[in-house]
């Protein structure tokens, strides 16, 4: 995050960008596993590092709220924080084509992470039952979180850059 505390001002922006990811997903739900998650929470981890964390955490919180408890919960707990530590792994990274890469990898393997939660309920064979579902999402998923980073990354790293430095000069 740069800074270790947490400001009105931090607080209030990682809200609003929350409430955006919420807003995109429920905006982009017609559109099965196409979406803008995965781009913003790459995006969101290169600009702010460590302050991700406050906005996932919200994120999880907003959407738990709205579709309620299931065990896709437990998985949304840490499948996001897998994207995030990657993107953390790659921040210096300038290629438009690796970002895109980086995210349709992240799509392809999503069932996989998400099927996880279903090891120690079913076994491996509940497992790799629901990932072999998945493919074909996971397919989609991967298609369009490469196209959508390979267009969106870089502009939106630099607005969100932009405003974060305004931010710090201004306190």
């Amino acid at each position: 995050m740069g800074r270790a505390r947490l400001t009105t001002r931090r607080l209030v922006l990682f809200a609003l960008l929350e409430a955006i990811l919420v807003g995109l997903q429920v905006v982009m739900a017609a559109f099965p596993n196409i979406e803008a998650v995965s781009l913003l929470i790459m995006v969101y981890t290169v600009v702010f590092g460590g302050g991700v964390a406050y906005i996932i955490a919200g994120f999880v919180v907003l959407e738990m709220l709205l579709w309620g408890f299931n065990t896709w919960v437990i998985s949304y707990c840490y499948v996001w924080a897998v994207l995030a530590i990657l993107a953390w792994l790659f921040r210096g990274m300038e290629s438009r084509l690796g970002w895109a890469i980086l995210s349709g990898a992240y799509g392809l393997s999503f069932g996989a992470l998400c099927a996880l939660v279903y090891l120690p309920i079913g076994g491996p064979a509940m497992f790799v039952a629901t990932w072999v579902a998945g493919i074909p999402f996971d397919l989609l998923h991967c298609a369009g979180n490469f196209a959508m980073a390979l267009l969106l990354f870089q502009p939106c790293r630099r607005v969100l850059t932009a405003l974060w430095q305004r931010m710090g000069d201004q306190q």
